[in-house]
């Protein structure tokens, strides 16, 4: 069985800042090897794409209304993601999810094989 679990949410104002870890792990799970990435929902809305990050690295995809903002990473050695948020936004707000398990960095949720539960994040105006 696979465990995926966030944290780092909160409430933050409108500009500040939050870093979403991820951790993974399982007895048939090789964190290094797996393609991740972070979604979001916001009430009565789809789950929607919002960066991903191949199991090296090197490669790392955002959707286009965090550019600039959002930073993607991961550390193999500690078998965690992290999203580094800046310059939040009221429109950020949102339960942001982990996902695992694609293959590929992929945007489409239904391609990510494990799930988190989820880490509520929530900014003022």
């Amino acid at each position: 069985q696979v465990q995926v679990v966030e944290s780092g949410g909160g409430l933050v104002q409108a500009g500040g800042s939050l870093r979403l870890s991820c951790a993974a792990s399982g007895r048939t799970f090789t964190f290094s090897m797996n393609n991740m990435g972070w979604f979001r929902q916001a009430p009565e809305k789809e789950r929607e794409f919002v960066a991903a990050i191949s199991w090296s690295g090197g490669r790392t995809y955002y959707v286009d209304s965090v550019k600039g903002r959002f930073t993607i990473s991961r550390d193999n050695a500690k078998n965690t993601m992290y999203l580094q948020m800046n310059s939040l936004k009221p429109e950020d707000t949102a339960s942001y999810y982990c996902a695992a398990g694609a293959p590929g960095s992929s945007w489409n949720p239904r391609e990510y094989r494990y799930w988190g539960q989820g880490t509520q994040v929530t900014v003022s105006s």
